[in-house]
This record gives structure tokens, sequence and C-alpha cells, in this order.
């Protein structure tokens, strides 16, 4: 009797344990794993996008699961308004001046820095003009914004009456004092277009007159305030056309009488002069 419950008990724990087993290894919610294996862990990671690499052995079916984080991203409508004409991108990185539509009206009356619109708005053109006309007259930033500085110099230039300047037959260098500018005359005709330039400050006025060039140095040493002077072309006693040598657009500041150019303005009108060259200086500068 004890033999056969002993035998009896044994069965029904064997039926148990098979029971047990087989919930673990065909658990519907394994797609098929097959193999009689437990679902790898990987599963969950790739539902949720934490995994892009599948495991071995991981379950596949007709379920799609969500793509892993390594996939291409699937391409969106963009709900970002498009910018209007005048903030095109080619114009947003120029910053637009308070004289942005004088400076268009000089820029365009002076002809030579490329297309410009007079319509008191930047644009990519109108940036590319400006900057071209700031590097040409030494305006420092050139940024192509359209502010007092460029202003001040395209106003300058624009309004600058070369028949103004009694030039006659020969070489003529011509000093408008008034506007600060330069220009040359031969036998009448403009042969170095109105430049900008920088005379004697108050109490060192650049007197008007007519004068020759006496004297011409390529480099001329400065006694009384002991500073070269780039191609020097002496005027009237100690008084001169020579290349500055500080920023030429400091209106804070001017020479002691002398006519101050940039660089490549006092290399031509080096070109130009010789021993005897007339000069006529009119006009006055503001603030003398």
């Amino acid at each position: 009797m004890k033999h056969v419950r002993s035998t009896v008990r044994a069965v029904a724990l064997a039926v148990v344990m098979l029971v047990g087993v087989g919930a673990c290894t065909f658990d519907p919610q394994s797609e098929g794993a097959g193999g009689g294996a437990p679902a790898p862990v990987g599963v969950a990671e790739q539902v949720t996008g934490a995994s892009g690499t599948p495991t071995p052995g991981q379950p596949s079916g007709p379920a799609s699961p969500t793509p892993s984080r390594t996939a291409p991203p699937k391409p969106t409508t963009s709900t970002t308004p498009r910018p209007s004409a005048p903030t095109s991108p080619a114009a947003v990185g120029c910053p637009q001046g308070q004289h942005q539509r004088a400076v268009e009206t000089y820029l365009a009356r002076l002809g030579g820095f490329g297309t410009v619109t007079v319509d008191g708005r930047q644009s990519a053109a109108d940036c590319k003009a400006i900057k071209k006309f700031q590097r040409r007259y030494g305006i420092s930033p050139a940024e192509g914004r359209a502010g007092p500085s460029t202003y001040e110099v395209a106003k300058r230039l624009a309004t600058t009456d070369v028949h103004r300047c009694r030039a006659g037959s020969g070489t003529t260098f011509c000093v408008d004092l008034t506007r600060q500018t330069v220009w040359a005359m031969r036998d009448g005709t403009v042969v170095m277009k109105p430049t900008v330039t920088r005379t004697g400050m108050a109490g060192y006025a650049t007197p008007a007159g007519t004068y020759r060039v006496g004297g011409r140095n390529l480099r001329e040493w400065s006694n009384p305030y002991e500073v070269w002077l780039p191609y020097w072309q002496q005027f009237n006693g100690g008084i001169g056309f020579h290349e500055t040598t500080t920023y030429l657009h400091n209106g804070s500041i001017g020479s002691h009488g002398c006519v101050n150019l940039l660089h490549t303005d006092a290399v031509r009108l080096w070109e130009l002069g010789r021993i005897g060259t007339r000069v006529v200086v009119f006009g006055r500068r503001p603030g003398t």
C-alpha cells in the first residue's frame, strides 16, 4: 500500500512539472521564438527603440516594431514661415543703416559700384555695392551698412562739382576744402575722379589759393611732427599732399595743413604730378 501511494505521488509530481515548463516555453506573446528557448531580452529594447541591433534568435513576426534610433528620419513638413523678399538669406547678414536710401541714391549717381536699387531697403546687391564703396574709400568696418561715415563720404563725392576748379591747360590738382575732396584734371578733362581727403584742422586750416608743386619725395620726414610722409608733393611752404598716417575718416581730427590722402590716391596723384604741376585750393573746411 505504501508502495502504491508513493507511485501515485511520483506520477502527480511529474504532471505538475510538465505543465509548468510548458507555460514558459509556449507563451503565445513570444511570437514563435521557437526552439523551446525563452524570449530574448532584446525584444523589449527593440520595441522601445533602445537598441538598433537585434540579438541572435530575436523573434520576427507580422507586427512592425517602432523604428530604431539609427533608422533614417522620415521627411516632415516644415511649419517655419518663408521670409519675405527684403529679409532674404543673402540680405540678412548685411545690416541696414539709417542712411540706406540716401546712400543708394548717391552710389547710383556715382556709378561704378554695381547694381543699386534706390528704395531704402537693403538687398544682397545693395550690400555688395556698399561694401565695394567702403573698401574703395577706406571706410571701416566695410560691412555694407549705410552708416554716418558712408553717408558723409558718398554725399561729398556725389556733390563735388569738378568744374568749380579753374584748372586751365596742363595738369591741375584740385582741392575742394568744403567737401574735403581731391581730383586731377588735364586740359579740362578729369583724369582722376574726386576722392576723399582730410585737410587742416582748426588752427591749422589749409589756405585756399593757386600754387605749384615745388618739391617731391617718395618719403619725406616731417621734422616738427617726427613722422614719415609717403608720396610727398609740397605746394605751399610746409604744406603738401601725402598719404595719411592715421584713419582718414576720423572727423574729430585733421592735419596740420597738409592734404591727406588714402594710399591708392596718393600713389595715383604722385604718378600724375611733377615739379610745377598747378594746384588749385578753394572753399573752406567746416569748423575752421
